[in-house]
């Protein structure tokens, strides 16, 4: 019955936010697993679950789950990384996509998953750039849902 309700309130959701997602486009992730962006690969940083900075945007996942896309101080750097919170169930995942070409192509941070009812999840941290070429995007999905992803930032 919850999967059910979550996906009709996500049809309704996605017909409310639509305006607000970004199509992927033709381009393909490079990769697609959390162990290239955790532990300091790829110059990316491992921080704590819970952590938030400035929001730059929210994406709707349905179900009263929401995937954000953060930017902040930290290590002594500005940094960004995305969270799933809200309504979460085991299953529901989130994952940061990362471009050095503008999203012709990029590398996916993640998925990092929800193991417990109500957690919170984040992506590891990665640097900030000055250059027009990289960008960054929150993705997520709550457990059998659509990937649903924010414009690139």
């Amino acid at each position: 019955m919850r999967t059910m309700m979550r996906r009709l309130g996500a049809g309704a959701a996605a017909a409310t936010v639509a305006a607000a997602l970004a199509v992927a486009g033709t381009g393909a992730p490079a990769s697609a697993t959390a162990a290239e962006c955790s532990g300091g690969a790829n110059g990316f940083i491992d921080i704590p679950d819970t952590l938030r900075g400035s929001q730059v945007y929210a994406v709707d996942l349905g179900g009263g789950a929401t995937s954000r896309l953060y930017v902040g101080t930290v290590s002594g750097a500005q940094r960004t990384w995305a969270m799933i919170d809200g309504t979460t169930y085991p299953g529901d995942r989130v994952w940061m996509d990362w471009t050095q070409n503008g999203g012709a192509t990029w590398l996916q941070c993640g998925p990092f998953q929800i193991t417990a009812p109500g957690q919170t999840k984040t992506t590891a941290a990665k640097r900030t750039s000055s250059s027009t070429s990289w960008r960054v995007r929150a993705c997520g999905a709550f457990s059998g849902g659509p990937v649903r992803c924010g414009a690139w930032w």
